[in-house]
């Protein structure tokens, strides 16, 4: 992918990794278009991003995705890369026999791109070169216990960007999948955000762009913080790792 000179829409653009992708992407030299539920936290990444752009989405309605890439398509019509980021995470406690949040947690994170795409893709195959981008998760290589569907669902993402990738080998569009690490950002509340095992957000903004400078063919960003957690079944002890990993995370975080 070339990171300059795109028309971009990035979903979930409002806050965390996909505001910060989209404000590197617009410094870039890209239009960045950003989706998302709620206009006000749009409305004010676009006031201080002049020439960013901003479209109220609802990614859990697949009417409503329909009408809006459409729409979308008909505004923008240079439109040529997307980036699914959209996403919640919840933790759930599966003893209590509830499935509300992990039936939340799958339209958005994995119906919700997979909606999207096929609503774009027709569109983005149509341009002299186009660019799809699935944001999964270091933990859909090594679930978080707390967060099960939250993994299953970002393992789901990265199981439908390799066929996607294999599919669409013989066209114009490349599809790349971004693996962030955990990264300090609301997605899960204030502790997240100012937890100090987390990578600070600006430095995963830093090292991503800078990945994708480098490697601009590269079907994977994976920087150096999330490579423990993507290669772990290479390793040969991935059960120990997986159990170190969530004592040591449920230890750190035992309130959720």
């Amino acid at each position: 992918m070339q990171i300059k000179g795109n028309t971009i829409l990035i979903t979930g653009g409002g806050s965390g990794i996909g505001r910060g992708l989209a404000e590197a992407f617009h410094k870039e030299g890209n239009h960045v278009i950003i989706a998302g539920r709620r206009k006000e936290a749009l409305d004010a990444v676009v006031a201080a991003n002049p020439g960013m752009s901003a479209e109220v989405l609802d990614i859990n309605s697949a009417d409503t995705i329909k009408t809006f890439a459409t729409e979308l398509i008909a505004k923008y019509p240079k439109l040529n890369a997307v980036m699914h980021n959209a996403g919640i995470m919840k933790n759930e406690d599966v003893k209590q026999g509830r499935t509300e949040d992990a039936e939340a947690t799958i339209t958005t994170n994995l119906l919700g791109p997979i909606r999207l795409n096929a609503a774009l893709l027709p569109h983005l195959m149509q341009q002299p070169s186009a660019t799809v981008m699935t944001v999964t998760s270091g933990l859909a290589y090594v679930p978080l216990s707390m967060t099960p569907t939250y993994c299953a669902t970002k393992a789901a993402i990265h199981s439908y960007t390799q066929s996607l990738r294999f599919q669409l080998r013989d066209t114009g569009v490349q599809v790349i999948e971004i693996i962030p690490p955990y990264v300090q950002t609301e997605l899960m509340g204030d502790r997240q955000k100012n937890d100090p095992m987390a990578m600070p957000l600006a430095d995963y903004l830093s090292d991503t762009l800078n990945f994708l400078r480098d490697n601009p063919d590269a079907p994977e960003v994976i920087i150096d913080r999330v490579k423990p957690l993507r290669f772990a079944a290479q390793g040969g002890d991935y059960d120990i790792f997986y159990k170190t990993f969530n004592d040591r995370m449920i230890a750190a975080r035992p309130n959720g």
